[in-house]
């Protein structure tokens, strides 16, 4: 038997898969590792730290059973996006890493704006946020020019682990998409951005596909891991374009939402001109050729775990869940948005913050905890409605995650965003589009497509409840109003915090 292992670097732990050629997971392990936060708003990680707990991970696998490193015949990578890593002439390391959740970058992304008017949606597709990689690269050009004059080469997290796993630089282009640097449709380095805003094109790594061999583990590797030094590695992914895969939304009309400390609206798409450039993200898929649009809820599953660690520290989650169901849609009016550290879609805004609305004497802890779930389908749904508005058909949603634990929440998603929603039986997700990514390297399915029908298969389907779905679209448009009706209170109140 043959094996494939993925690899997903995320910001509080790196996560592996040990996937046989059925798509059954045999093993897995996990390692984390510290968050820096020198001063507010700064988050940091020390690159090496990434490697070791890699390594450890690996060290892992091959203990846990039978497995020989000889039967592994692949890895790939799935990473957190858009953070900065700089290497020197001799591809060492020149500072901690700037991670996607560092807000430092407020003056860059006003500088990017200005120098590039309309070539940064018509050229990165994106608009100007703290979290992508250009603002950090200027950043660290303004504040520590003796640094950036030392730099020869960044790259992202996942793509650092995998250099000191290969010993060779490249950049695939679904986390490229991520850099503000990227011509999206062409998929090249913008030589018009990066002279407009005063970046090096040296400093941009050789861009590769996702599923692109890229070496073998090396004898180093090898030697701290009990790797065979005969196993290749492929390029890997974005986290979010390797969650896609790993949901198997490979194909036109194919979408997914994934609740976890953030949530994502995630749409397959062909057409590289699809008219949302400012409203979602729009970045390369790491399926060749194609492209996703997403949305993001900055604490979906977050405020939740908020909502369990203020309120009911004592329950289990199944316990606060358990009234879901037993309490009625609209938790008897009472509103629950989720801004508690800001929103990215459909409101780009730092400052932004939560609330309750509607409360009352006779509310209980079932109604809060349903006000919270649905606060937070309501803010993916506006992600959706922009896909929607699009001119996207989308009928059906793979869900994954947090949110895909509760069958009451899978029952309200559906109702809610007015889809089918679908359920599958082991959802392991960037692990395992990693994985299959791998996969597919190794030459076990000649597409992603077909990996994914042999890896991925449904376990229930929730369809919407019309009586629901016109409940929830009155609740919504209520929803809707409270952005801007609390835009200048939140801002106001900020010198209070």
């Amino acid at each position: 038997m043959k094996y494939v292992i993925g690899v997903d670097l995320g910001t509080s732990a790196v996560k592996a898969l040990l996937v046989d050629r059925n798509g059954h997971v045999v093993h897995e392990a996990s390692a984390s590792y510290p968050l820096f936060h020198e001063q507010s708003g700064y988050s940091e990680q020390r690159p090496e730290d990434w490697v070791t707990g890699t390594m450890d991970v690996m060290k892992q696998l091959l203990a846990m059973g039978s497995v020989k490193a000889e039967d592994i015949d692949g890895i790939s990578f799935s990473g957190q996006m858009h953070g900065l890593v700089l290497l020197d002439a001799s591809h060492q390391v020149l500072r901690n890493a700037i991670l996607w959740n560092d807000t430092r970058t407020t003056p860059q992304c006003r500088q990017i704006e200005d120098r590039l008017g309309p070539m940064l949606l018509d050229t990165a597709r994106n608009a100007a946020l703290e979290g992508f990689t250009l603002p950090k690269l200027l950043w660290v050009k303004e504040h520590e020019p003796e640094i950036y004059a030392q730099a020869d080469v960044f790259l992202l997290p996942k793509d650092y682990v995998r250099y000191r796993m290969t010993g060779h630089i490249a950049q695939e282009y679904s986390d490229a998409a991520g850099t503000l640097l990227l011509d999206v449709a062409n998929k090249r380095w913008s030589s018009a951005i990066c002279s407009a805003v005063g970046v090096e094109e040296r400093l941009c790594p050789p861009l590769v596909e996702s599923h692109a061999f890229v070496g073998y583990v090396t004898a180093d590797f090898a030697a701290s891991t009990g790797l065979s030094v005969h196993t290749k590695v492929f390029a890997g992914g974005a986290d979010n374009a390797c969650g896609a895969i790993g949901a198997g939304i490979l194909s036109d009309g194919k979408a997914m939402c994934s609740i976890g400390t953030s949530g994502v609206i995630l749409s397959y798409e062909e057409n590289k001109a699809l008219p949302v450039a400012g409203k979602v993200h729009f970045f390369n898929h790491a399926q060749q050729d194609a492209y996703y649009a997403m949305g993001v809820t900055l604490a979906a599953g977050y405020s939740l775990q908020w909502f369990h660690d203020t309120f009911c520290k004592t329950q289990s989650f199944p316990d606060m869940l358990s009234g879901l169901a037993s309490t009625d849609v609209g938790a008897k009016g009472l509103l629950f948005t989720p801004y508690l550290v800001g929103e990215r879609t459909p409101h780009p805004d730092a400052n932004i913050r939560g609330s309750f609305i509607g409360m009352d004497a006779s509310h209980t802890q079932e109604h809060f905890t349903r006000a919270v779930i649905e606060g937070i389908t309501f803010s993916l749904r506006e992600s959706l409605d922009i896909l929607r508005d699009a001119g996207k058909h989308i009928p059906m949603m793979i869900s994954i995650g947090g949110g895909a634990k509760n069958e009451t929440w899978l029952q309200i998603q559906a109702d809610v965003f007015n889809a089918e929603i679908v359920r599958l039986t082991s959802e392991q997700g960037p692990g395992m589009g990693a994985a299959m990514l791998a996969a597919h390297g190794c030459g076990w399915f000649e597409s992603l497509e077909a990996c994914a029908n042999e890896f991925l298969r449904p376990a229930q389907r929730y369809q919407p409840n019309p009586e629901n779905v016109a409940k929830y679209d009155q609740l919504y448009r209520f929803y809707q109003q409270v952005y801007d009706q609390t835009k200048a209170l939140s801002e106001s109140l900020a010198a209070f915090r």
